[in-house]
């Protein structure tokens, strides 16, 4: 039984499971027109995302790759990656990171559920800046971004 409350991360709904193993499980909901984390890359985890329902667009080292229900991803270390869900339903997935510990930026960064707006306030603009400031901490590399002129 899980009694880990979900949360919204931003714009994802998060619900952490735990686990024996040395991984994180945790089961994600994109709503429709989500858009993922900025590209990103992991130096100390693997990671995997399964499709359950509908489906997600997912970037990897430049490359565009639509995941549907039934079909996996798996991203190795060093790899630039970003998803976000294009569709018009919202999209379930179970995403496993390798090591165990990258739930701490889930739990670091979620907005409880019940919260009121908590949508909106996981996608909040000084949220996005101190996950932006922090990534290193969650072995999130973000390369450089580009400054408007």
């Amino acid at each position: 039984m899980n009694n880990n409350r979900s949360r919204w991360v931003l714009g994802q709904k998060v619900t952490l499971y735990p686990t024996s193993g040395d991984y994180d499980l945790v089961m994600c909901e994109s709503p429709s027109g989500a858009q993922g984390p900025p590209p990103h890359i992991h130096s100390k985890y693997k990671e995997t995302f399964l499709v359950i329902e509908g489906e997600l667009e997912f970037v990897i080292n430049g490359e565009t790759k639509i995941c549907k229900a039934g079909e996996s991803i798996d991203v190795a270390l060093g790899t630039l990656h970003t998803f976000n869900n294009k569709s018009d339903i919202s999209c379930i997935w179970v995403n496993i990171h390798s090591p165990k510990g990258f739930s701490s930026f889930f739990k670091s960064y979620g907005i409880p559920e019940n919260e009121d707006n908590a949508i909106a306030k996981s996608l909040h603009p000084e949220i996005i800046e101190k996950v932006l400031e922090t990534a290193s901490d969650f072995d999130m590399e973000i390369p450089l971004r580009q400054k408007d002129d």
